[in-house]
């Protein structure tokens, strides 16, 4: 999520909910199978291109030796293969198979083993061990696991193949593959080895190969068991700063280097950003906070459908006025209970907030099923018709992050009213990573960003502002050449990525073509994905990233959006409103 679930969007409404914790209906699983068949979805219940994911079966294995089992039945049967963890939060297509024949492997199952390594400092799990499972192991031994996402609704397998990260620029960084220090991967193989067999890789010994299974998209085979290495255990200590943006482009590099786990959320409409203070503390010292992330906490189902409804009024209304109304009361909110962070009990009394870092690292309380409540759930909860949001997530060379920054702001500055419909969500949240050995994943130190943004029930009805939006991430990712995070992003954001991996793409490949020659793992989704080419445009194909439009018909005319020029980076192509030029078709 991956943070594509950082979404807190609170309107008035949320003023009349009690703020003490509960416990939610649970996301229901990603797969789902009948006498004909099975589909499979992210959490979000809808795949960038809205169609049905199909597959013949699927297999639940518990042991390694039926994951094996289960890669050799489809090797001799010449079938497709995705491997699908109890999460599938990953926005882009890289669960689904190719063909109606194909099978589905799910870890939810398999995730029984925790093996901790107290004289190596390592701690090797079943990859469809969950996060949180695999935290209160370590914590529970006296260690802490250095790193990790902020939505803690992964499985340990599932969040390395996609380069899922926290934030820091100290020791190993922030991204949790590169904390990785062995895997097992099962592959397919020849008749004679039983047409699978597990290849067991180690950081020192097989550098080759683990550096490219460290970030694998799921295409290699699949994963075994991870092993990670752990630290003595730790607190940390954090504060956030709600201030002015004003020097934030010159501010932003001091702060990533000053704070070992800070991050800066930035909401541009509002001129203001928010610096995280967040640095480790001795384990004896006072303080058992909790960080219960606001846009992770468990909503009623009533106030995520009534903010849906909200936001769909200003968007049908064009009413910037009532988004902005919308952005002021959510940042006064999150300033007043302290985005979630909780300092002992159920409240946030005042900063900064001290707490293990296995509490303070990444949260989502609204995963838990509960006997007590069953009308709260994850905001975005598909069955509920709650929120339903884009993610672009681009990764910036920290020498590119600061025109970047420069150019948001003239963009800002033209009229700020504009950007509002992001500052409901999170604003444009900045973390910080290193540069990594993973041949997918970052080459030197760097910035990401997040932003969301309302995403339309229809797929051709426009959004309000879209091309402000559009013009963002293009600016992220062509202007100033931006990695888009695997696990995230609209198609647009992968235009290219080949070329921007430069000799590490070949050897990642050679790799590919080494583990699984018959590309039983890939499909026609994987190969877009990481191949970045941009397919056939069709009408309307810009207004879900699907596509840059080029055309007219790439918008929507007949409902005054055109395609035009960027405001500030002019060489983007956005679908603009332009309501004196409609066309009736």
């Amino acid at each position: 999520m991956r943070y594509s679930h950082t979404l807190q969007q609170f309107s008035i409404l949320s003023f009349f909910v009690t703020i003490w914790t509960v416990q939610s209906v649970p996301p229901q699983p990603p797969i789902r199978c009948d006498q004909t068949g099975c589909t499979v979805s992210n959490a979000y219940g809808t795949w960038p291109d809205r169609k049905t994911c199909h597959a013949a079966n699927v297999t639940y294995p518990t042991t390694e030796e039926d994951l094996r089992k289960a890669v050799a039945y489809a090797a001799e049967h010449n079938l497709k293969v995705k491997t699908v963890t109890k999460f599938s939060h990953t926005i882009p297509k890289l669960a689904c198979p190719s063909g109606s024949d194909a099978l589905l492997i799910s870890t939810s199952k398999y995730n029984s083993v925790i093996e901790i390594e107290p004289e190596l400092l390592t701690v090797t799990a079943d990859s469809g061990v969950s996060l949180r499972e695999l935290i209160e192991k370590v914590e529970g031994a006296g260690f802490s696991i250095g790193t990790s996402p902020y939505w803690e609704g992964v499985s340990i397998g599932g969040l390395i193949s996609t380069g899922s990260h926290g934030s820091s620029w100290s020791g190993r960084g922030g991204s949790v593959h590169d904390h990785v220090v062995g895997i097992s991967l099962v592959v397919p193989a020849s008749q004679s080895e039983g047409f699978a067999k597990v290849v067991r890789l180690e950081e020192g010994r097989d550098d080759t190969l683990l550096n490219a299974v460290k970030v694998s998209l799921g295409v290699l085979g699949v994963i075994s068991k991870v092993k990670l290495s752990i630290e003595k255990a730790f607190k940390r200590s954090v504060t956030y700063n709600f201030t002015s943006d004003v020097a934030l482009e010159d501010i932003f590099m001091e702060h990533g280097k000053k704070y070992e786990f800070g991050d800066i959320t930035w909401y541009p409409s509002r001129k203001t950003a928010v610096y995280r203070y967040d640095i480790r503390a001795p384990v004896n010292v006072s303080g058992n906070g909790v960080n219960d992330f606001l846009g992770f906490q468990s909503n009623p189902i009533l106030i995520s459908k009534g903010v849906r409804a909200l936001e769909k009024g200003f968007e049908s209304s064009k009413n910037e006025n009532g988004k902005c109304t919308t952005a002021d009361t959510t940042l006064a909110y999150k300033k007043l209970i302290g985005n979630g962070l909780k300092n002992s009990g159920l409240i946030f009394t005042g900063y900064p907030v001290i707490g293990r870092q296995g509490k303070i690292q990444t949260s989502g309380s609204c995963l838990y099923s509960s006997s007590i409540r069953i009308d709260v759930a994850c905001a975005w909860d598909p069955r509920y018709n709650g929120l339903f949001f884009y993610e672009t997530t681009a990764i910036f060379p920290v020498s590119r992050f600061r025109d970047f920054l420069l150019d948001v702001k003239k963009l800002r500055d033209m009229k700020p009213e504009r950007l509002c419909g992001i500052d409901i969500y999170n604003g444009i949240f900045i973390r910080f990573i290193k540069g990594s050995k993973a041949y997918l994943g970052q080459t030197e130190d760097s910035v990401v960003i997040d932003f969301n943004y309302y995403r339309a029930d229809d797929e051709l009805t426009p959004r309000l502002n879209q091309d402000v939006m559009e013009e963002m991430e293009q600016m992220a990712f062509v202007k100033h050449g931006a990695k888009p995070h695997w696990g995230k992003n609209r198609k647009v954001g992968f235009f290219g990525v080949k070329q921007k991996i430069g000799p590490n793409f070949d050897k990642f490949l050679e790799v590919k073509n080494k583990l699984d020659p018959k590309k039983m793992f890939s499909s026609e989704w994987s190969d877009e994905i990481l191949l970045g080419t941009e397919a056939s445009k069709y009408d309307g194909c810009a207004l879900e990233g699907n596509c840059v439009c080029s055309e007219e018909r790439h918008c929507n005319p007949s409902k005054g959006y055109f395609c035009k020029e960027g405001l500030v980076y002019t060489q983007a192509r956005v679908c603009r409103f332009s309501p004196a030029q409609v066309i009736v078709m």
